[in-house]
């Protein structure tokens, strides 16, 4: 059934959520000591025997917050000449960059991609490699409270540094075209890439399907689904705490990002989604100041537009992209 607003109302749906006066100076001051913390090009590539003929895969590592080591994959296509452009993606809640046979669609259509794994995740529904050396503090289970009494220890400060280091480390490969990568994603993942494309302004494309943490001053009170749901179990024993995780959790508004991207972008929502319901999805999309499409698929959930977004994903990108 549906969950939230008829489509109409959707798409004039604006949200509650104001930006911090220092919300810019935040992540200038975040990112910059990041990339103070790893010398540029401090990546390192090695190469992966899969038994695969048309896809030669990658064992990356790469400076993320504070220089820590973030895992990734890196699948080129094989006998293609480069530079190639890049695709950057990031992953869903619970999962890490996975099995190396895992996401070849990209590299088979002729991308560059370099598949980031998740910090502290990847043991839900795809494996992960890198550790989340940050101090938890109270917290609910799952990781969507962990540091949220301060913007400044916030888990999501982290991974969103993880994913815009991504992005400067596929551009030190010889075999991108630093001038042509794309960011993309679905949930955890699609809103990850909407805040890197507000955060790395001249990135050429993203693509977000069904985006997560957008909207939170609605989400968290519209669902009872998880991971949302954890902010409220949370608030729920810390009843004293509430201004203090909205104030952090709007450092971390994908509403907040898409205020700043400019980039051409394709979003996708579903009307039976409970996880990310379509009015959060729609608020990001509706405050996104640059050229954007969005799918609505009206009788799925979470999965969205599943092999149909890839779909359109792909040709969006060999437009935006060249592949």
């Amino acid at each position: 059934m549906f969950t939230d607003l008829p489509e109409p109302e959707l798409r004039t749906h604006r949200s509650t959520q104001t930006a911090p006066d220092d919300f810019d100076d935040f992540w200038d001051a975040t990112l910059a000591a990041a990339r103070a913390a790893a010398p540029p090009g401090a990546v390192t590539v090695e190469p992966v025997a899969t038994g695969l003929r048309t896809v030669h895969v990658f064992d990356v590592t790469f400076p993320g917050y504070g220089g820590e080591p973030v895992r990734a994959w890196l699948r080129l296509p094989r006998g293609a000449e480069g530079p190639l452009p890049a695709v950057v993606t990031y992953v869903g809640y619970g999962g890490g960059r996975g099995h190396a046979l895992e996401s070849l669609l990209w590299a088979s259509a002729g991308f560059a991609h370099f598949h980031m794994d998740t910090r502290g995740q990847g043991s839900g529904w795809s494996r992960g490699d890198t550790p989340d050396s940050g101090a938890a503090g109270p917290q609910a289970p799952g990781m969507m409270t962990r540091g949220i009494e301060d913007p400044h220890r916030y888990y999501y400060r982290r991974l969103f540094t993880d994913a815009v280091r991504a992005v400067d480390a596929v551009r030190t490969l010889p075999s991108v075209d630093a001038g042509r990568v794309a960011v993309l994603g679905a949930s955890q993942g699609g809103g990850t890439a909407l805040a890197v494309a507000a955060l790395v302004p001249d990135v050429s494309a993203l693509v977000a399907h069904v985006p997560f943490l957008c909207d939170f001053p609605r989400a968290v009170v519209i669902t009872d689904a998880d991971p949302y749901r954890e902010i409220g179990r949370y608030l729920a024993v810390h009843r004293a705490s509430a201004a203090r995780v909205h104030r952090t959790l709007a450092y971390f508004d994908g509403v907040n990002f898409a205020a700043r991207a400019h980039v051409p972008a394709r979003f996708s929502a579903a009307l039976m989604d409970e996880i990310t319901p379509p009015s959060t999805v729609f608020a990001a999309y509706n405050a996104y100041a640059g050229p954007k499409a969005i799918d609505v698929w009206p009788y799925n959930g979470h999965e969205g537009g599943a092999i149909d977004d890839d779909e359109a994903a792909l040709a969006f990108l060999r437009t935006r992209l060249g592949a």
